[in-house]
């Protein structure tokens, strides 16, 4: 089968196609042949050597790829997929060469879930990975319908999955936007909007004087959006920042690794895209041997959506 991945850590131009041997579906795992992947920063971290610790636990070359969609081919035992489903998957750690930049994904049965109806396998790509962090992010702050909610980085992925689960769940939403990104916040429906940057704690804070019940530190602005939250609150992180917290405060570091076994909660996203509560966002459509350019356009800041490489 074909891989996207690289031999040596390095920039965009480090990833090239390779040729490795077909892997086939052993009991309890289905083989998707992969339409549509979608391109994150995770990816990129792979790609440079961020986690190089991790990614060389595997053969080289060491494939990026979190998520992806396409068309079961193969079937293990004790399988309720039959071949021809369309599904979504997060790539599980267990392959010989990591992620999911790869024409075809082994991948075990609680990490699939069927597409959403109506949805193409491109648009479907986009949703796992963000989709089931979203969710984390949500049960690890615990809020109550009625309490508030402070999202940065809501114009991003994993920000407008959260603002738009708070938002169904009853959460009164706060999310920041740059003027540029104004119509794509605003199509979320958050409550209030507060400018970004490096002052959000204090425009949440007029907001709410005596702070939010909890945020989502989607643009990863650590102590800067640490203010924002009252005493005795919630702070989701999704790089590990670990404070040091004040006033009380629970700092939640998320990992979507905890959730790579949760074909159940795949399946409750997509039931959620079917009500129209979730709206998957396709930047654009690149063919997988272009990944370098994606990963290049991805770097260069202000992609709003998720870019989407495709096999043929």
């Amino acid at each position: 089968m074909l891989v996207i991945g690289v031999t040596e850590f390095g920039g965009p131009d480090a990833l090239a196609i390779h040729e490795v041997p077909e892997p086939h579906a052993g009991p309890g795992q289905v083989r998707i042949k992969v339409r549509a992947v979608a391109v994150s920063p995770t990816d990129t971290v792979v790609r440079s050597g961020g986690n190089a610790q991790v990614a060389r636990a595997k053969k080289p070359p060491y494939v990026p790829g979190m998520d992806a969609a396409g068309i079961i081919d193969e079937v293990g035992e004790g399988m309720a997929f039959e071949i021809g489903d369309e599904v979504m998957a997060i790539a599980l750690p267990a392959g010989e060469h990591g992620g999911a930049y790869v024409s075809h994904l082994v991948a075990d049965a609680d990490s699939v879930a069927y597409t959403p109806a109506g949805t193409e396998l491109e648009t479907a790509s986009t949703l796992p990975m963000n989709g089931l962090t979203a969710l984390q992010v949500l049960r690890r702050l615990d809020l109550q319908p009625g309490q508030v909610l402070a999202v940065t980085g809501a114009a991003g992925t994993l920000g407008g999955y959260t603002v738009q689960l708070a938002k169904h769940f009853g959460l009164t939403v706060v999310a920041d936007f740059a003027e540029k990104d104004r119509r794509i916040v605003e199509a979320l429906n958050p409550d209030h909007l507060v400018p970004r940057g490096d002052s959000v704690a204090r425009h949440i804070r007029r907001l709410y004087p005596d702070g939010v019940d909890g945020m989502l530190d989607g643009a990863v602005q650590n102590e800067l959006g640490l203010p924002a939250v009252k005493d005795g609150g919630g702070f989701a992180t999704v790089r590990y920042w670990e404070g040091p917290s004040e006033r009380g405060i629970t700092i939640h570091r998320v990992a979507v690794s905890e959730d790579y076994h949760s074909g159940g909660k795949l399946d409750q996203l997509r039931e959620l895209v079917e009500e129209g509560v979730l709206t998957p966002n396709v930047a654009d459509i690149i063919p997988a041997e272009r990944a370098a350019e994606a990963h290049t356009m991805l770097e260069g800041g202000g992609v709003r959506g998720r870019l989407v490489l495709v096999f043929e």
